[in-house]
This record gives C-alpha cells, structure tokens and sequence, in this order.
C-alpha cells in the first residue's frame, strides 16, 4: 500500500470514529443505478455526478438530448425536403456533439 493511501484510510478511519461520516445525505440508502457511468472513466463519472447533483448539464449531455430529439423527428418526417433539412440538422448536431466530447478529452488529459 503506498504512502498516499495509507493517509487516505487514516483519514477515513479518524473522520469515521469522531462521527463526521454520520448523518450524510443517502445514508443507509443504496449508491443510484448509473448503468451508463460503465463506459464512463472514473473521473468523468465524477465530474458528471457532481454536475447532476447540482443542476448543471455539460454541453456534451445537451447536445446529446438534442440529437436523440432530432433523430425522433427525422423518423416522423415524410417529406423529402424536410427530412434532407432534419438531416442537416442532425449532422450540425453531431458535430458539435463531437467536438464539445474531444474537448473534454483533451482538457482531462
């Protein structure tokens, strides 16, 4: 075990034994169904648990909410014009959606 997690478990067991970790919000209550962090680096998954816990969405999440929207009208559309404009749409969506993922990528690293 290295120097660093020793101290990491000393200070665990001191804040447990004074009481510091009773009384915490979901104590006793199991940890939530997060299927999607297992794609998701550790680090990341704690990045966006602290955003969803405070109310903040990262654009890569808005823009994914918005491409999954624009898929479902794309499906509803008949008209060959609207579909080739729903189509462009979702592809300027998709772009940014890729960029704004590589960025994220990029900054973590």
């Amino acid at each position: 075990m290295s120097w660093l997690s020793r101290l990491a478990e000393r200070q665990i067991q001191k804040a447990r034994l004074t009481g510091q970790l009773q009384g915490l919000e979901g104590e006793g209550k199991p940890l939530p169904d997060r299927p999607d962090d297992a794609f998701v680096s550790p680090g990341d998954a704690v990045g966006f648990r602290i955003m969803a816990e405070a109310g903040v969405l990262p654009e890569e999440i808005i823009l994914k909410k918005q491409v999954l929207a624009q898929r479902a009208l794309l499906a509803t559309l008949t008209d060959a014009s609207a579909q080739n404009a729903a189509m462009a749409e979702l592809a300027r969506l998709e772009l940014r959606q890729a960029i704004a993922e590589e960025s994220r990528r990029k900054f973590l690293r």
